[in-house]
């Protein structure tokens, strides 16, 4: 297999110019969505609903493409939700997932997951490879768990992009 590099971005905390810019300096040329529903509330991020975001990177040459059997389910999500008030964390201000969320994750989404379908769906020339969902931090999305297992899976350099 050749050889792939993962970033991982999440919206919040970039603007729209500087979320693209950051994708275009990694030099990314696809974006994995793993969201499930692929729209953010608001006007600030309003440039990352799908429609609107797939159109941008189509401009900037990206290829987009949506894994949504890596997105948690709301069951999972539910969990994490639980665990958010528990803690007294507010959704955007979570640094961490919680380990009730990250135990089912692994057991309904990671478990199920070839690490090879998501390489086989890519194009020849694919070099690097975004995991996008919209938290700030890495460790507060399940973004990192999948980055974690395509990093073990098949030794793979992973950086994560922050605002």
């Amino acid at each position: 297999m050749k050889k792939i590099k993962v970033v991982t971005i999440g919206v919040y905390g970039f603007d729209e110019i500087s979320f693209f810019d950051a994708l275009c300096k990694a030099k990314v040329d696809t974006f994995c969505d793993i969201r499930s529903r692929r729209g953010v509330r608001g006007s600030t991020y309003a440039f990352a609903n799908s429609q609107r975001l797939q159109a941008r990177l189509a401009e900037l040459g990206i290829r987009y493409i949506h894994r949504k059997d890596l997105a948690p389910t709301k069951t999972v999500r539910e969990k994490q939700v639980v665990s958010d008030k528990a803690t007294k964390t507010a959704k955007r201000k979570r640094t961490e997932l919680g380990e009730v969320f990250i135990e089912a994750y692994r057991t309904e989404c990671l478990d199920l997951f070839d690490p090879k379908s998501l390489f086989e769906e890519l194009e020849s020339d694919a070099k690097v490879v975004a995991l996008f969902c919209v938290e700030t931090a890495p460790e507060a999305c399940h973004r990192s768990l999948v980055a974690d297992k395509l990093e073990q899976t098949f030794d793979l350099e992973v950086e994560n992009i922050l605002p």
